[in-house]
């Protein structure tokens, strides 16, 4: 019973350990299984029995398990046949693909090394910057050593040396470029030593040095007490300033251009201060050698030698660039340079007592003056651009301005800024001359319209243009002028304001400046723009049209010049009434322009004439004529018709506009007609014609008959009665003298005031019968022996040799009678 008992009590220790064999972690089972040993006799047993009945129930469940998923395993064996192939492909795609990866891997390992190269680069190249850092303030300050010594401040030298010596060498005195340092440093404090005995020398050649930065700054100082001094004026006398600069209708913002000129002044004090002479330059060497000279006795040599090297210096200032002219940059520099030397002089009069006396100041800037004159003149005469004129003389007047708050006379770089006004002036008329070109090349050379009132209002408030009439025309409208009008008036006024701008700050009285403008002023219009107006009248592209409109710009901008005179006083605030006021000369350009102008038009109406007439192909020996006039001629009479019609019809808005192209037009017209007649009785009596037959007369008749209808259409009105006809009564009795063969009538008036052909000069009718007698008898020699040819033969020969007789009578001092047929 009691082995029963243990027994009983062995098999749910037994399941104990079966279920935590089965539960826990394969590192736990020793112990558990120790636990079998250590128990009871014959446990091992027991257990082994126990375990192999665990085992039986495990597999039961197994075979349980397998039985209920055994059609599942049998169907995933089969899939797994089927993707047999796939897995087969599959591997073969794995290793190309393991073959390529370890292929790329190639070019990533190498790239790894360089980056792995990169990374200890890095780490180096941060160990250096690392060292560096802790170099760098010690080469500053060694470099800011240096620095001192060449400025000459000894004393801060020696304290950098100290601080180099105390604080910044034990840092990095492992180093060998620190060695070396050290090493220089007992040497440099012997160096300061000996160069204190030298500093006379080294200041004569840092002056000039800085002479330019001391000619800037003092230059830069007169400028700004000028505007100061301007602004204040301003303020003064505001309400008067805002009158005289009326253009318009217009006012300017005055108290806005004072506003701004005192935030220019505030920002350039915020920005810098103002330095002086002591601040640019350090006096102190020339006071120690001047202390020491003078302690030694000596001090008479040491004066000698500093003017005597001041004079050289003074003579290599003077000197200017080659290139000076071409950029104002060249003058600033020679003038800053100039200034910066005598600023120094000066400031060593005052400091010092006997270094440099006033005597000598003075001698030094007279010969200074008669050579900046010289190169004034010679270099400001290469200047072709107006600004740079102007730039120089604003420098030439702060330059001035600058010595004489130094006490330096500057009288005479005042009356060279004259010479050079001059000078400007013709740089602008250049200017001006481009831009008059570029204005006529631009405009099309018909009037302006306008579609509405705003357009309207532009135009007149860049060209001061009345005329009630057009006011009242309803929109669109045109201005009778073109686009090159308002544009040239408003360069006109440009070019008053650029005038303006040199005679500024010259000193001079309103009167002379008022005087000046208006002389340059008429220089504009005489000389520059009555040039442009001549080359475009004379330009070969001009059509009449153009040159009728040309006409009319010239009258409107000739009219304007009142309000150019009115521009003028509105600046200069001086009457017109005042006697010596010059008044503006425009009337006389404009109207030449216009009598240039009225006759290129007659120049080009009869060329094309002449073009037409070129085309006449005559048939000299014709028997018969065609029964109409010429085609050439026909061609010609439409033309001008059509030529003179466009003259008429011209946009007249007034009553001037309208007289004047209608006397154009009604010139134009007699001209054409007399070049006309003039070129047909030519064709008849040119040289190279040797014979005309009666059918070519008759025929010439014809187109004489037209041109004829053609001045009794009246092409242009305001002729009065038969005027344009007479333009061809020469050939008109010429050809009635031949047609109805009157010779006795001509012969027995001619020289009668009542004459039927007074207008027929004998030598012209001789040549033309001379030229009929040789082709009738080209035409007669089978038809000599018929009476009627006969006479015709003989009554022409008889009326030859009587012209003949009274040609050679014209030609004699007193008339002789001769005889009638």
């Amino acid at each position: 019973m009691a082995e029963g008992g243990e027994g009983l009590a062995a098999v749910p220790e037994h399941e104990r350990i079966l279920q935590e064999i089965e539960s826990t972690d394969t590192a736990c089972v020793g112990p558990t299984l120790r636990s079998v040993y250590d128990d009871q006799p014959n446990a091992h047993q027991k257990f082994m029995e126990k375990l192999d009945a665990c085992i039986r129930n495990h597999d039961k469940e197994i075979e349980k398990m397998c039985n209920f998923h055994h059609q599942g395993f049998v169907d995933a064996i089969t899939e797994l046949l089927k993707v047999r192939t796939d897995a087969e492909k599959l591997k073969v795609q794995v290793t190309d693909t393991n073959c390529k990866l370890q292929d790329a891997g190639k070019e990533v390992i190498a790239q790894t090394e360089d980056i792995i190269r990169c990374r200890i680069q890095q780490r180096n190249i941060t160990t250096v910057i690392e060292k560096l850092q802790c170099c760098l303030p010690v080469l500053e300050m060694y470099s800011k050593l240096k620095e001192q010594m060449n400025a000459k401040r000894y004393y801060a030298a020696l304290k950098t040396m100290e601080q180099l010596e105390n604080i910044y060498f034990p840092r990095v005195s492992q180093y060998r470029f620190c060695q070396i340092m050290i090493e220089n440093l007992p040497k440099l404090r012997e160096d300061i030593k000996e160069i204190s005995m030298s500093d006379l020398k080294d200041f004569l050649e840092s002056i000039r040095k800085h002479s330019n930065k001391i000619g800037e700054t003092a230059m830069k100082q007169a400028q700004q007490q000028k505007i100061f001094n301007i602004v204040l004026q301003k303020q003064n006398n505001i309400n008067m300033s805002r009158t005289m600069y009326i253009t318009n209708g217009k006012i300017p913002e005055e108290s806005n251009e004072v506003k701004s000129t005192y935030a220019f002044e505030e920002e350039d004090e915020n920005e810098e201060e103002v330095l002086s002479v002591q601040d640019l330059v350090d006096f102190s060497p020339v006071y120690r050698c001047l202390h020491i000279y003078s302690f030694l006795g000596d001090e008479e040599t040491f004066e000698n030698y500093y003017r005597k090297q001041r004079k050289k210096q003074a003579r290599l200032v003077l000197q200017p660039q080659p290139n000076m002219h071409e950029t104002v940059d060249g003058y600033r520099r020679y003038f800053s340079q100039i200034v910066g030397f005598f600023v120094v002089e000066d400031h060593i009069l005052h400091v010092t007592q006997g270094l440099v006396t006033k005597a000598y100041t003075d001698e030094l800037w007279n010969m200074a003056l008669s050579k900046i004159i010289a190169v004034l003149r010679a270099h400001s005469s290469y200047c072709t651009d107006p600004d740079l004129v102007l730039e120089l003389k604003n420098l030439i007047v702060v330059f001035a301005d600058t010595l004489q708050g130094y006490s330096f006379p500057v009288n005479r770089l005042f009356d060279l800024l004259f010479e050079i006004r001059d000078q400007y002036n013709e740089t602008l008329l250049k200017k001006w001359a481009g831009v008059f070109r570029e204005i006529f090349e631009e405009d099309n050379c018909s009037p302006i319209p306008v579609a509405n009132e705003e357009e309207y209002k532009i135009i007149i408030s860049k060209f001061p243009f009345q005329d009630p009439d057009l006011e009242k025309h309803s929109f669109p409208k045109k201005f009778p002028m073109s686009q090159s009008v308002p544009h040239i008036y408003i360069q006109v006024k440009e070019f008053i304001y650029a005038s303006l701008k040199f005679s500024e700050s010259l000193h001079r009285s309103s009167t002379e400046i008022d005087d000046m403008l208006r002389k340059s002023t008429n220089l504009l219009l005489t000389r520059t723009l009555n040039s442009c107006l001549q080359n475009l009248i004379k330009k070969p592209h001009i059509g009449l049209t153009e040159l009728v409109q040309i006409i009319i710009n010239t009258t409107h901008l000739e009219q304007a010049c009142k309000y150019l005179e009115d521009f003028i006083t509105n600046i200069t605030n001086i009457s017109q009434e005042t006697v010596h006021t010059t008044r503006l000369y425009g009337l006389s350009t404009f109207k030449d322009a216009r009598h240039s102008a009225e006759g290129e038009i007659y120049t080009k109406l009869n060329q094309k004439i002449d073009e037409f007439v070129q085309l006449a192909d005559y048939d000299w020996t014709m028997s018969e004529p065609d029964g109409r006039a010429s085609g050439y001629l026909m061609d010609l009479i439409n033309f001008l018709r059509s030529t003179f019609q466009v003259f008429t019809h011209l946009p007249n808005n007034n009553n001037d506009h309208a007289a004047m192209s209608g006397k154009v037009a009604q010139t134009a017209c007699m001209s054409a007609c007399q070049h006309l007649s003039t070129s047909l009785m030519q064709m008849l009596l040119d040289s190279e014609l040797k014979q005309i037959s009666m059918g070519a007369v008759q025929q010439f008749n014809l187109d004489v008959i037209q041109c004829e209808l053609f001045a009794s259409s009246e092409p242009v009105p305001g002729f009065q009665g038969d005027t344009l006809q007479l333009a061809f009564i020469d050939l008109r009795q010429l050809l009635d003298l031949f047609m109805v063969w009157d010779w006795s009538t001509y012969l027995a008036d001619y020289g009668q005031p009542a004459s039927k052909y007074l207008r027929v000069n004998p030598n012209t009718a001789l040549t033309l019968l001379e030229k009929m007698k040789d082709t009738n008898k080209k035409n007669n020699i089978f038809a000599q022996f018929r009476k009627n040819d006969r006479d015709k033969q003989k009554l022409i020969e008889t009326v030859v040799r009587q012209l003949r007789s009274l040609v050679n009578v014209l030609w004699r001092p007193m008339p002789l009678p001769f005889p009638l047929l």
